[in-house]
């Protein structure tokens, strides 16, 4: 299953985030992750400043979580897929 995270670098909860997803991964359920700096566009900044880490497994629908990650959530996710 494939998520995007959008992160800053020095950002201790976005490197938590990203850690607490990938122990989730399992050899039936492989996970990747494209880690999107925030920083790097203004647009991105001006929507997820404050919220990262934002992690979103389908852009299309709501976010997955902020802050920390809804492990119940994500489970759930990866058990449908």
């Amino acid at each position: 299953m494939h998520f995007t995270l959008y992160s800053r670098s020095y950002c201790h909860l976005c490197q938590d985030m990203l850690d607490a997803l990938m122990r989730l991964q399992t050899p039936e359920r492989p996970i990747t992750v494209d880690v999107i700096d925030v920083d790097a566009d203004d647009a991105l900044v001006a929507r997820f400043d404050e919220l990262v880490p934002v992690l979103y497994a389908d852009l299309s629908q709501p976010e997955l979580c902020h802050y920390f990650l809804d492990e119940a959530k994500v489970r759930q996710l990866l058990k449908s897929a």
